[in-house]
């Protein structure tokens, strides 16, 4: 299993915006081959701040999703509302 996290920093203005997205899609990536588990996550303290945690069969199945039409429809619209550059990173877990 392949973990990933995708820390975002957005406009304040632009949160619901990004939020409602989200909504829109988040039952599709959850239906993507491979994908085992989707949650948003907002910072304790920095409001304008979201995670997405993502669990993934393999890193060959987040790979498929990235490559996807979806994707290339959620990102674009997703990185318009950013007010920094995301920090994403994979991990395995140990057992």
């Amino acid at each position: 299993m392949l973990i990933r996290i995708v820390r975002m920093s957005f406009e304040p203005a632009q949160v619901p915006a990004f939020l409602a997205l989200f909504r829109a899609t988040e039952h599709r990536i959850r239906q993507q081959p491979g994908c085992r588990h989707l949650a948003l996550w907002q910072d304790a303290d920095h409001p304008a701040i979201y995670c997405t945690h993502s669990h993934w069969h393999d890193a060959a199945a987040l790979n498929a999703y990235r490559k996807s039409a979806l994707f290339g429809e959620v990102w674009p619209a997703t990185k318009r509302l950013f007010a920094a550059p995301p920090v994403a990173f994979s991990v395995n877990p140990v057992l």
